[in-house]
């Protein structure tokens, strides 16, 4: 007797989400209590901060360990993104049956998302301030406000009696923050300055005083004269600037109690790191050495300061939704071989790795500053489905294994690096 086969369909995949949907939304109802206690425990159990530290510096961390706890709600906006274009697939090729199935779940999901997706909002706001509060060297309170809202980080020249300095900015809802890169052998910043926004205006003066790229920051008695790396940088900073200082003062009633407190920390750079060294037993051979922890080179903070850029939180919220992974074949500009690679794009970067079972990446290329486009004639890359990535004289070339994933490569590419328009079709 011939017993058919049943061959597992797209739609009984679909048709499973249902059933685990209960567990994203417990999740989300759980997670705002999950970063309040990781906080918590993170600033008072100093063991655990440093085992925390030693586990984010191991190469299969590539992200920061609160950008994997976060990854789960995620994943629900790719579902939303996935079912609608299997729904498109499905109506432009009258598969009406597969397609009840599919929106019946698509409706699901989307009511899902409708009811976090302010909640996510939220989410994603605290995580940059915890992640940063614990980055930056003499910040303390950046988390505990509630209302305090991240909006813009990034590299500008501050211009002092030494000439133009390079420094990191952090503007908030509520304070502009600068700092510089401290003196510990990895790439750390310390806080130097904090500007509340409720006393500041800001001017364009690029033509007033002839330097290119300028904005004038005004607060209470004190100016700042910062110069951006690119005419579309000082734009990005001048709006951010306007309007949260705009902002500021439309709410100024409802905010009364915001920026209380300053946000130095009351310690050194140099206390700092003392007392939490050293609240560890000092007899103990296994203890850790926290200055040899190697932080990601990877992290946004770290591209900007190398790159002078700035990414904002419109750009991390973009981000979310551009996020890939597949084989792709790459090669270098004077190379002639190809080399096969399972690459991952997510949080600006690509991350490469020999195969999809690998545990960590070989190598990862943030994208933050590049250019994507096809490539030129002089290039002599005679492939189907080819883009090139280029920063200054760094060149890739990237192959996909048909014409649907070079698209979708392109898309979410694209998102992370400037387009270069006079040669992509």
């Amino acid at each position: 007797m011939n017993v058919e086969k049943t061959i597992p369909q797209i739609g009984d995949l679909i048709m499973n989400l249902i059933e685990i949907l209960p567990r994203y939304e417990l999740y989300i109802e759980n997670y705002d209590c999950l970063l309040t206690e990781l906080e918590y425990v993170l600033k008072h159990n100093t063991r655990f901060d440093i085992i925390y530290k030693e586990f984010e510096s191991e190469k299969f961390c590539y992200l920061s360990l609160m950008s994997f706890l976060i990854k789960p709600l995620q994943r629900l906006l790719h579902y939303e993104y996935l079912l609608e274009k299997l729904l498109t697939y499905y109506k432009n090729n009258n598969h009406e049956n597969e397609y009840q199935d599919c929106y019946g779940v698509f409706i699901k999901i989307q009511d899902l998302i409708e009811n976090f997706t302010e909640s996510l909002t939220i989410i994603l706001n605290r995580q940059k301030l915890i992640e940063l509060q614990r980055d930056l060297i003499g910040v303390e309170n950046l988390s505990n406000q509630y209302d305090r809202q991240f909006i813009r980080e990034g590299c500008l020249q501050k211009l002092s009696r030494k000439g133009y300095q390079q420094r990191m900015f952090f503007l908030f809802s509520d304070v502009l923050l600068y700092c510089a890169r401290s003196s510990s052998p990895v790439l750390k910043f310390k806080l130097h300055g904090e500007l509340p926004l409720k006393t500041m205006t800001v001017e364009n003066t690029d033509e007033r005083i002839q330097i290119p790229n300028s904005i004038t920051i005004y607060a209470g008695n004190r100016s700042l004269l910062v110069a951006a790396s690119s005419e579309p940088e000082k734009n990005k900073w001048f709006h951010d600037l306007k309007s949260a200082i705009e902002n500021v003062k439309i709410n100024i009633d409802d905010h009364k109690h915001q920026y209380t407190s300053t946000i130095k920390s009351n310690a050194s750079s140099e206390n700092l790191e003392h007392s939490i060294v050293g609240a560890l037993d000092e007899d103990d051979p296994n203890q850790l050495d926290r200055s040899s922890f190697q932080h990601r080179a990877n992290t946004t903070m770290h591209v900007c300061w190398h790159r002078n850029l700035s990414v904002s939180i419109n750009d991390h919220r973009q981000s979310i939704k551009n996020q890939l992974s597949g084989y792709l074949l790459r090669k270098f500009k004077n190379s002639n071989g190809w080399q096969k690679l399972w690459v991952v794009f997510t949080n600006f970067c690509l991350f490469f790795y020999k195969t999809y079972q690998d545990d960590s990446p070989l190598a990862s290329l943030p994208l933050l500053g590049y250019r994507s486009s096809l490539p030129s004639e002089s290039d002599s890359v005679n492939k189907d489905f080819v883009f090139k990535l280029q920063f200054k004289n760094h060149v890739y070339f990237f192959r996909a294994e048909s014409q649907y994933a070079f698209d979708r490569w392109m898309e979410v590419v694209s998102s992370a690096t400037t387009a270069a328009t006079s040669q992509l079709i």
